[in-house]
């Protein structure tokens, strides 16, 4: 009965008569053996009969905790379907809801009152991990602090490792830093699992998290750190602590510029000319706008520009207006970007009449922000405007992809944070695809573990992106894709990793020297979900 509640070992029907036999299973499943793909179609058949996603999502979490290798095989198969249900932009909603459609527990949940004890918490965790992501669930996607409720997002970025690129779940450690939550509606939810205070701040805060750092790094030695949605106060200032003396990235802001840069040189290869010729304006000037554009900048650097050219061609709108210099109460990551010389500007719309980008990115979990009359004005100024709207879920996305086409006379090159349905205008079908960090992470963590680099850098990022950019053909470029179809994704992120890891062995940060073939290398380390 153990083993069959074990799901790193569980096969469930899939047992043998004679593995019944030698295991003791006899008598606690039914008579009929069924293979693995019969187990397939059984799962999908029943997930396809429930109304909602949310229901989806509800048993495909139950399949998972109960069968690793089925739930992964469902998932690998079946990727177009199956990552907007465990991932975005289910995962939103499935985190909004989480108290209510909790069953069973998967990660660790470390809270505050768990001070001076975290070392001896993490020694609970049963298996070797070697990747963790974590989040205190401040800032989960465009929803805001959902507290406790944020081990959606580790959960199913893990599952997304597993699945786009092979890493063992038995690695994978999914961790939300409880620190309370200000989330006036949690305090007051009869269901909310996690810590009823308010959230820790200040010193600390900072001591608490060194603490876990500490902990986790002599509990997991080597383990890779994936910080996930803390907020933007937080995010830049832990990245920069950590970076250099820790193997740790964080996906928002390092994951996301790497894909939308990855998206960039691909509508470049439509629209023709040089990244450092483009102007870009962002409609954020958080920890993804400014990730992004640090990214551009370094790659529009690399085809030539200065660094001067290269950062005034990246603007930044925030709640406030085009972020210009000597602008009162300017946090750190956006003064790089507040250049001088321009007057103040509130509004998108006149920012873009008056700066005459090439591109445009919304960041800023802003629903309906780019409008139609900022679509229009896109396409007056460019033959082939660069329209990202990137912010999910969906409810937050800057504009649909319809609307994107349909308001620039199908000329956009367009790619989403959420996805959408194909798009049929003027005789012609527009397959947009999403500009979903599920591209990078899980290729730069396999290409990080495999070569057991000691940091991740920047370099890496800029690899990742020219790789996944490579891997954009000229059918999918044909039908308005930037990115390579999602049923590829294993195979890019093998490409990827291999890219990764020849930064890492490059830069001597790998263990040991490297091998003859990098590719070989990262491929024999993925995991296949199979009996």
């Amino acid at each position: 009965m153990t083993l069959l509640r074990d799901p790193l070992l569980n096969k469930g029907t899939a047992f043998t008569e004679a593995e019944r036999a030698a295991l003791g299973l006899r008598g606690l499943l039914p008579p009929c053996v069924l293979t693995m793909e019969t187990q397939v179609d059984r799962v999908l058949t029943n997930l396809r009969m429930l109304p909602t996603d949310l229901e989806k999502y509800v048993a495909l979490n139950a399949l998972h905790d109960r069968n690793e290798a089925l739930f992964f095989r469902v998932v690998v198969d079946n990727i177009d379907e199956i990552q907007p249900i465990i991932y975005t932009p289910t995962v939103g909603l499935a985190c909004q809801k989480y108290g209510l459609i909790f069953q069973r527990p998967r990660g660790m949940f470390i809270s505050s009152r768990d001070r001076g004890q975290i070392a001896e918490i993490l020694k609970n965790w049963p298996y070797p991990a070697r990747l963790i992501v974590v989040t205190d669930g401040e800032r989960i996607l465009g929803l805001g602090d959902l507290g406790a409720n944020g081990m959606g997002i580790p959960v199913g970025k893990l599952s997304l490792y597993s699945a786009c690129a092979g890493v063992h779940p038995e690695h994978c450690l999914p961790i939300v830093l409880d620190v309370g939550t200000n989330n006036e509606e949690l305090l007051n939810d009869p269901y909310y699992l996690g810590l009823r205070e308010r959230r820790l701040t200040g010193e600390a805060y900072d001591s608490f998290v060194d603490e876990f750092m500490v902990a986790a790094r002599k509990t997991f030695p080597g383990v890779l750190i994936q910080f996930e949605d803390f907020a933007n106060h937080s995010a830049f200032k832990l990245l920069h602590k950590y970076r250099d003396e820790a193997c740790v990235f964080n996906d928002d802001i390092q994951g996301t510029a790497a894909v939308a840069l990855a998206g960039l040189f691909s509508g470049l290869r439509i629209s023709g000319g040089k990244l450092k010729d483009q102007k870009i304006l962002f409609l954020g000037a958080g920890e993804a706008a400014t990730g992004i554009a640090d990214l551009v900048v370094s790659a529009m650097m690399a085809e030539g520009a200065t660094e001067a050219e290269a950062l005034r061609r990246n603007w930044l709108v925030d709640s406030r207006g085009l972020v210009v210099s000597g602008r009162d109460g300017l946090s750190g990551h956006k003064l790089r970007y507040a250049h001088a010389g321009q007057a103040p500007i509130t509004d998108f719309l006149t920012a873009i009449k008056t700066l005459k980008p090439t591109a445009i990115i919304g960041v800023a979990a802003v629903g309906g922000a780019f409008t139609p009359d900022v679509l229009k004005a896109m396409a007056g100024l460019n033959e082939h405007p660069i329209v990202f709207a990137l912010s999910n879920p969906t409810s937050k996305a800057e504009c649909s992809a319809e609307d994107a086409y349909r308001y620039t006379e199908g000329r956009a090159l367009f790619a989403c944070g959420s996805p959408y349905d194909p798009v049929k205008l003027n005789g012609r079908t527009f397959v947009p695809r999403q500009g979903n960090n599920s591209y990078i992470f899980p290729g730069v963590g396999l290409g990080v573990i495999a070569t057991r680099s000691r940091l991740v850098t920047d370099e890496m990022f800029m690899a990742a992106a020219h790789s996944l950019a490579d891997c954009v053909g000229k059918e999918d470029l044909a039908q308005g894709s930037l990115y390579p179809a999602l049923p590829r994704i294993r195979e890019v992120s093998a490409r990827i990793a291999a890219a990764v890891a020849d930064v890492a062995y490059q830069r001597g940060l790998a263990d040991g020297p490297a091998p003859n073939d990098v590719k070989a290398l990262v491929q024999s380390q993925m995991y296949e979900p199979k009996y």
